[in-house]
């Protein structure tokens, strides 16, 4: 069976994550995604080769002076046999090289090109890079401890979210049929993933403070617990999750969340004192059978042994494959392009 996006064809002028996350996406669906890369190629190439592959599969590459006359010759016919481009770049030189939807709409009336910017097309030039996005939005205000400095992920959240939001934009503009300009920002995006912290404090004024051990807002308890060996992450978001570790742990009453969370500090206290009774590999065998939602944590290498299915191959590297799986659909692995003239 095809891949869901067989017959589309996708241009890339992309550098770094955001944007080639975005099309490789779409690439392991089946799409044709042509990575348009400058004489000397992409700079991610210069981080390393399992960066660059980690980002690239599954596509071809060209390589294309744009600022030359004949580079956007080239580009015109490119996009006149494509159904979008995606880039992202300074909004400035998206404009200076024609990767707008008024440049190119001569050449095919129905591309769709996706800029994928810092604040958008009109936000100016202003650096962006994904820690940035994180402190400017209140992300690495609201992370770690309270009693401790801001802190950021151990990933870059605000690239990976925004390609994926950018994949999403480009196939919507596609599925309608018209061309036309998309734009996705790395800062609209995380102030929109913020949604249920951002509307406490727009319509009741509270304003997101920082938990221990990443604890939830809402939910109690719902963090990380240490445990006799390792920490555990607990989720309990309803009375019967509740109901389930209690009898588990041995506890008594708090039966009700709204008595949990007026109460956050004396459950917390005893909740720890319970769980300190075994492992979080323990907790974890022992709850995940009640239905309780709980893990140990657990390193990046333990979590990629533990799920083999999610690792691929592709040429000579070993990567992630796709998250999304289609009935009937097994998506091939190609490797990275090479440099070519």
């Amino acid at each position: 069976m095809s891949g869901p996006l067989s017959g589309i064809r996708i241009l890339e002028v992309g550098v770094m994550l955001a944007g080639p996350y975005a099309t490789m996406l779409l690439a392991d669906l089946g799409a044709e995604v042509i990575k348009i890369e400058p004489p000397g190629g992409e700079i991610s190439r210069q981080v390393g080769p399992s960066y660059f592959a980690s980002l690239n599969r599954n596509k071809s590459s060209i390589q294309l002076d744009l600022r030359s006359p004949e580079g956007q010759a080239r580009l015109g016919e490119l996009v006149a046999e494509s159904h979008a481009l995606l880039v992202n770049m300074k909004p400035s030189v998206i404009r200076r090289l024609g990767l707008t939807y008024d440049a190119l709409s001569r050449f095919n009336p129905r591309i769709v090109c996706v800029a994928l910017t810092g604040f958008g097309l009109d936000g100016g030039d202003e650096p962006a890079f994904d820690y940035v996005i994180q402190a400017a939005t209140g992300v690495a205000a609201m992370t770690g401890d309270p009693s401790g400095p801001p802190m950021l992920p151990g990933y870059s959240s605000a690239d990976n979210s925004t390609g994926l939001t950018a994949a999403l934009g480009l196939l919507a503009q596609i599925v309608s049929g018209r061309g036309g300009q998309v734009e996705v920002s790395l800062l609209d995006v995380m102030l929109s993933q913020l949604n249920y912290r951002a509307s406490a404090y727009l319509n009741d004024g509270l304003v997101p403070q920082r938990y221990a051990h990443g604890a939830h807002s809402y939910y109690v308890p719902a963090q990380l617990f240490p445990t006799a060996n390792g920490y555990l992450a607990l989720f309990v978001t309803h009375d019967g999750f509740w109901k389930s570790f209690a009898v588990e742990a041995g506890l008594q009453g708090f039966t009700t969340m709204e008595e949990r969370v007026a109460r956050r500090e004396e459950v917390l206290a005893v909740v720890t004192e319970a769980l300190a009774a075994d492992t979080a590999a323990g907790w974890e065998r022992r709850l995940r059978p009640l239905g309780v939602p709980a893990a140990a944590v657990r390193t990046l290498p333990e979590a990629l042994a533990e799920h083999p299915e999610m690792v691929v191959q592709a040429g000579d590297f070993r990567l992630v494959g796709s998250p999304i799986r289609v009935a009937g659909y097994e998506p091939s692995y190609r490797p990275a392009p090479e440099l070519e003239d």
